[in-house]
C-alpha cells in the first residue's frame, strides 16, 4: 500500500552549494581560451531532463505521454520564447518507438545566432491566454500565401481538394521545377499529416520535396475553449536560404491576412551554425530538452542557467526525492554531445585520431563511465561500455583500433565503419552506447546520421547548471588533451576488476583524480572549485559511525543490474526489464592519527567476518557488500531473501565495547511516510533516521566465521551467495 500523499507544498532548495559566479566566470574564460588555443572548434550540447518530482502520476513516473506533461512543455517553450524575442516556436514531429501509433509531440524554439529575428509574423497561440478565433480567415490566408510566394519568384498553385475537406493545400516548386510536370492525382498531394502517420524506421522523409516540390497544408487548429488558430504544416526543407524565404513569406501573408496567431508545424527545420534549435519533447517520466549546441562554455553556461531557471519557475526539477530520503536524478538522464560548427569542422574529422583515443581513454578510466551515471549501469543499461559486451567483440575492437592507428590517413567513412560495430549495446543498438556515434558519419540514418557528432550517454541529469558546466568543461578538456597527447595508447582490459573494484566510490574518485591530473598536465585543467564540483556528491547515500580509532563510513556504491529475459525481444518496446533488487554498499574504516590503529578492528555482517582491503598505507580499510534489497515482481534468484536491515558489528579485542550498526531501507518502525520529502534537508533527515548505532559489550558480538570463498571477490562480499 502506498503511503498517503503529502498535502503541504514541496519547498524548493538548492541541490548543491552555490558556486561564486565571478569565480566561475573566470574559470570559464580561462577554459574557453585554452580550447581556442588548441585550434579546435569544440561545440557542446546537452539533453537536460526535468520532472514534476512531487507528482506520482504515470507520466511523471514511467510513461512518456499523458496527463499534464504537454501543458508543462508548452509553458516551458513559452518562457524560452519570451526570453528570446525574435525566436520562432515550431511544433514539429517528435520521436516514435515500437508500439506507438503516431510520433510524439515536439516543441522547438528556432532562433538566429546573429542579432536578426528569425520570425516577424504573428505569435504561436501558446503566447497568449485571451480568447480568439481566426478560423474565418482560412481562405484569405491561403490566398495571401499563394500570392506572396508567387511574388517571391516561386511557382505556386492550390491543390484541388474535396469540398468537404476542412483544409487547403498549396504546392510550390523549388529551383524552377514546373508544376505542370506533377500529376494532379499524385497520391502524395493528399498525404496524411506527418503528425498522424507512423514514422518509418529509416527516418522522416518527404518524397515530394525530393522531387523539388513543397506541399503546405493549411487548416484550423482548435487549441482550447474559444481559441482557434490557423496552422501551417511545413514540408521538409533542407536548405537554409529556402527556409528563410518561406518564413518571410509566411510572416508577410499572415500580416496581410491580419492573423492574430499562427501555428507552424510539420517537418523539423534545417539547422546550421547560424541558428540555434532547441527542442522540448516527452520521454518516460520527464520532459527532455535537446539544448542547442554552443561554441563556447560561456554560451553553454548562459543557456543552461536559463533552462534551469525556467524549469524552477514552473515547478520542474532535475532530481527526485524518494520516500526513504534517497536522491536520484530526474529519471531521464543528461547526455552531452560534442561536434563542430558544421560537419566539415567536426573535431573528430579535423583530428581523426581523436575518436579512437577517446575510446581507449574512456576504457582506461571507469570513473568517466560510472561516477556521473544514473543508477542503471552495466552491460544491459542505456550506456554500456565497449568492454561490457562479449569478450570476442572486445578483442576485435582492439584489432580495429590498432588498424586505425596504422593508417596514414583516416577518412570519416573509415572511422565510422571501423568503430560502429563495437560502439553498440548487447542487441546491436548504436543509440544505446556509452560513446554513441550514430550521428557521426552514418549514411544509414537519413538527414541526421552524418553530422560529425559524438554523444556521451553515461551521465545522469546534473542537479545544477554549475555541475552541467563542470562536466562540459571536463569533456572538452579531455578532447583537447587527446588531440596532441595519446594518454591511453593501448586498450585496457579490466576483466572482472571492472565490475568489482570500480563499483566502489573510493576507486572511482581516485580514477577521476587521475583524469583531472592528466588534463591539468596538458594545460586544460579545471580550477579547484570545479574539481570539487565533480569529485563531491553531497546527496549520495552516506552514513558514518565514529569509534575510538577512527570512523566507519557506509556509502552507496555502484551496482550492475542484469537483464531479465532476451535482449532482442525487449528491444522493440523502447525499454527493458532488469532486476534492480540488488544493492551494493562501500564499507570503509578510516584511521584517525595512526594507520596502525585499525589493525585490531574487525567488521562483520551477522556472523561473517568481512576481509577488508588496505588502502592509503593502511589508513583506509574497505570492502563492498552486495545484498538483495527487495523481492522484485519478476527477477533473478527467487530463493534469495531480501535483507533488511543490514546489521554490522564493529569490534576490537583491545576494547571492551563494540558497536552494532543498523541500516534500514525504510523507516525502522515501518510507519508509512506522510508523503515525499519536501526538500533536500527533509530527505537527509529521512536517510539519517534509517541509520542507528548502539554500543554493546564485546561479548555480545556474534562469533565470527570466515566468509565462504564463493561469496568473495577481491573487493566485495556477496551476501546473496550464503
Amino acid at each position: 500500500m502506498m503511503p498517503p500523499k503529502r498535502t503541504d507544498p514541496i519547498r524548493a532548495a538548492a541541490p548543491t552549494q552555490s558556486i561564486n559566479v565571478p569565480e566561475l566566470a573566470t574559470s570559464i574564460a580561462s577554459h574557453d581560451a585554452a580550447i581556442t588555443a588548441s585550434g579546435l572548434d569544440i561545440w557542446i550540447g546537452a539533453e537536460p531532463t526535468f520532472t514534476l518530482r512531487g507528482s506520482e502520476q504515470p507520466q511523471w513516473l514511467s510513461q512518456a505521454l499523458g496527463g499534464d506533461k504537454q501543458a508543462y512543455a508548452l509553458r516551458l517553450v513559452r518562457k524560452l520564447q519570451q526570453n528570446n524575442p525574435g525566436s520562432l516556436i515550431l511544433r514539429t514531429v517528435g520521436r516514435q518507438y515500437g508500439g506507438e501509433k503516431v510520433p510524439r509531440w515536439s516543441f522547438g524554439l528556432y532562433q538566429r545566432r546573429d542579432p536578426q529575428p528569425a520570425w516577424q509574423g504573428p505569435p504561436d497561440p501558446v503566447l497568449t491566454e485571451r480568447a480568439f478565433d481566426d478560423s474565418a480567415k482560412l481562405r484569405e490566408f491561403a490566398g495571401q500565401l499563394n500570392t506572396t510566394l508567387t511574388h517571391a519568384g516561386w511557382h505556386c498553385q492550390p491543390v484541388a481538394q474535396p469540398p468537404s475537406t476542412a483544409e487547403l493545400r498549396l504546392l510550390a516548386s523549388l529551383d524552377g521545377a514546373s508544376l505542370q510536370d506533377i500529376d494532379p492525382d499524385d497520391a502524395r498531394l493528399s498525404r496524411v499529416s506527418v503528425h498522424d502517420r507512423k514514422t518509418p524506421e529509416s527516418g522522416l522523409s518527404d518524397e515530394l520535396a525530393k522531387d523539388g516540390y513543397l506541399l503546405f497544408v493549411i487548416k484550423v487548429t482548435r487549441l482550447a475553449e474559444q481559441q482557434a488558430a490557423l496552422s501551417v504544416e511545413l514540408p521538409l526543407v533542407q536548405r537554409m536560404a529556402a527556409f528563410r524565404r518561406i518564413l518571410d513569406a509566411l510572416a508577410a501573408a499572415a500580416s496581410n491576412a491580419h492573423l492574430s496567431h499562427l501555428v507552424l508545424a510539420g517537418y523539423p527545420p534545417p539547422v546550421d551554425r547560424t541558428v540555434a534549435w532547441t527542442t522540448v519533447t516527452p520521454d518516460p517520466a520527464v520532459i527532455e530538452i535537446n539544448q542547442a549546441p554552443q561554441p563556447s562554455i560561456q554560451e553553454f553556461f548562459e543557456s543552461s542557467r536559463e533552462l534551469y531557471a525556467i524549469a524552477e519557475q514552473l515547478g520542474l526539477s532535475p532530481y527526485r526525492l524518494h520516500y526513504n530520503g534517497k536522491v536520484s536524478d530526474s529519471g531521464g538522464g543528461g547526455q552531452f554531445t560534442l561536434g563542430g560548427p558544421e560537419v566539415d569542422r567536426s573535431p573528430f574529422f579535423i583530428a581523426p585520431r581523436l575518436l579512437p583515443r577517446l575510446v581507449r581513454y574512456f576504457t582506461l578510466h571507469p570513473a568517466l563511465s560510472y561516477l556521473f551515471a544514473t543508477e542503471y549501469v552495466g552491460g544491459a543499461s542505456q550506456s554500456p561500455r565497449c568492454d561490457e559486451g562479449t569478450r570476442d567483440a572486445f578483442r576485435e575492437l582492439a584489432i580495429a583500433l590498432d588498424h586505425l592507428e596504422r593508417q596514414a590517413e583516416v577518412s570519416r567513412e573509415l572511422l565510422h565503419q571501423s568503430l560502429a560495430p563495437f560502439l553498440v549495446d548487447a542487441s546491436g543498438n548504436a543509440h544505446r552506447s556509452e560513446l554513441n556515434i550514430e550521428k557521426l558519419w552514418n549514411p544509414a540514418l537519413p538527414q541526421r546520421g552524418c553530422l560529425g557528432l559524438l554523444e556521451f550517454r553515461a551521465f545522469r541529469m546534473p542537479l545544477s547548471a554549475q555541475r552541467a558546466v563542470a562536466i562540459a568543461m571536463l569533456l572538452r578538456s579531455i578532447c583537447a588533451m587527446l588531440v596532441d597527447d595519446d594518454r591511453a595508447p593501448q586498450l585496457q582490459d579490466w576483466q572482472d576488476e571492472l565490475h568489482d573494484r570500480f563499483a566502489l566510490p573510493l576507486f572511482l574518485q581516485e580514477d577521476l583524480e587521475q583524469v583531472l591530473a592528466d588534463i591539468a598536465a596538458a594545460g586544460c585543467g579545471l580550477d579547484p572549485v570545479l574539481r570539487n564540483e565533480l569529485l563531491e556528491d553531497p546527496n549520495r547515500g552516506r552514513w558514518s559511525c565514529p569509534f575510538e580509532s577512527g570512523e566507519l563510513r557506509i556509502e552507496q556504491a555502484i551496482e550492475y543490474w542484469p537483464l531479465v529475459g532476451d535482449v532482442a525481444t525487449q528491444e522493440t518496446g523502447g525499454s527493458r526489464l532488469v532486476d534492480s533488487s540488488t544493492l551494493r554498499l562501500q564499507l570503509s574504516l578510516h584511521a584517525g592519527d595512526a594507520a596502525r590503529a585499525l589493525d585490531d578492528w574487525r567488521l562483520q555482517i551477522a556472523d561473517y567476518l568481512l576481509p577488508l582491503q588496505a588502502r592509503h598505507n593502511g589508513s583506509v580499510r574497505l570492502i563492498g557488500l552486495r545484498y538483495r534489497d527487495f523481492a522484485p515482481w519478476r527477477g533473478l534468484h527467487p530463493t534469495v531473501v531480501p535483507l533488511n536491515p543490514v546489521v554490522l558489528y564493529l569490534s576490537s579485542p583491545r576494547s571492551p565495547d563494540a558497536y552494532r550498526i543498523e541500516l534500514h531501507n525504510w523507516r525502522p518502525n515501518s510507519i508509512p511516510y506522510d508523503g515525499l520529502p519536501r526538500d533536500f534537508a527533509d530527505a537527509a533527515k529521512r536517510r539519517t533516521e534509517r541509520f542507528s548505532v548502539a554500543t554493546i559489550r564485546r561479548d555480545q558480538v556474534p562469533a565470527a566465521k570466515s566468509a565462504p570463498t564463493g561469496a568473495l571477490s577481491t573487493y566485495c562480499f556477496d551476501l546473496r551467495c550464503v
